[in-house]
């Protein structure tokens, strides 16, 4: 049976709140009023939290649920969150991992433990020919736009200077003025051209609707991101993916850059003349560049009789 859509006004919460709240108690429509202009927000309390923000018991909040047909908060929780699975992942797994007791070490510790069993993962994951056939798609591109937002945004701002040495014309997202100038930017690449796209969960809107105009154009993508489940990987001609769980934040960025660093790597050792133009780069850079101060000249040092030979050729 399909489920009602709850991202419209908490479906079958929404349908249920409205059949029942003529009847409902003082403090059960106050509740009521706040979830259904609080859809979201509401999805990511637990009893505690949305009793403090209504101003009501823990048990008046219990009794607002049964009062709406479930059998408890639980129930009423996991029907509100229906549709908002994979955008709350993160704030339940903050929420679990904040409650148990941990040094800032431990915390530390853990969260590096996590990183290298997402590069480990990542790493035994790679197909040998997605990845040769990636570094084509980079060499042999015309023009190269780099798409993400959000951290992706970032990530891909740093492929873009890993790249740069090794690619004719490299543009990324940061700084572009938003996704419609992208779009202005998109509609005159080619086939001969190439867009990376880059999104992990919670995946951007936006990069999947760009990709969606430049797969309609013939445009070849390449895709990063998190697993076969991404929306991105049905739209690039080719996908690569990095393992990025973690239980404090949405997604391991870590693990993420040292994929694209591994891609620049591979692109670096591939192209042409990779060493001159690395060199020819750095040498334009120069300027820019800070260099340790050249020591000093010591001038000659003046033993005691030379002066006395200075002032007799001035007699003289």
């Amino acid at each position: 049976m399909n489920r009602p859509d709850t991202q419209a006004l908490g479906g079958t919460v929404n349908t249920r709140i409205g059949k029942v709240y003529m009847h409902l108690s003082k403090s059960h429509r106050k509740t009521a009023d706040y979830v259904l202009s609080n859809v979201f927000r509401s999805a990511t309390m637990s009893i505690d939290e949305l009793a403090n923000a209504v101003g009501i018991s823990v048990a008046t909040a219990n009794r607002f649920a049964r009062a709406l047909g479930f059998d408890g908060y639980p129930q009423f929780r996991s029907e509100l969150v229906y549709g908002f699975e994979a955008m709350l992942a993160p704030i339940d797994n903050l929420r679990n991992e904040v409650q148990r007791a941990a040094t800032s070490t431990e915390v530390i510790a853990r969260s590096l433990n996590e990183d290298i069993s997402n590069l480990e993962t990542t790493r035994r994951a790679l197909v040998p020919e997605m990845c040769n056939q990636a570094v084509k798609m980079i060499t042999n591109a015309e023009r190269i736009y780099i798409v993400g937002y959000g951290a992706s945004a970032f990530l891909g701002g740093l492929m873009a200077h890993g790249l740069e040495p090794f690619c004719k014309t490299i543009q990324c997202t940061i700084g572009s003025g938003g996704p419609s100038h992208v779009a202005r930017q998109l509609f005159k690449y080619t086939e001969r051209d190439l867009v990376i796209g880059i999104t992990f969960p919670r995946y951007a809107e936006d990069v999947i609707t760009l990709l969606q105009q430049v797969r309609e154009k013939g445009v070849p993508i390449l895709g990063l991101t998190d697993a076969p489940r991404s929306p991105l990987a049905s739209i690039a001609n080719l996908t690569l993916f990095a393992q990025t769980t973690r239980q404090l934040s949405p997604n391991s960025e870590g693990a993420a850059l040292c994929l694209i660093e591994a891609i620049c790597s591979a692109v670096a050792h591939q192209s042409k003349s990779p060493v001159h133009a690395a060199s020819e780069m750095t040498k334009f850079m120069l300027p820019w560049m800070y260099q340790e101060p050249q020591a000093s000249v010591r001038k000659p040092s003046i033993s005691a009789d030379e002066p006395a030979k200075d002032a007799t050729k001035h007699l003289a």
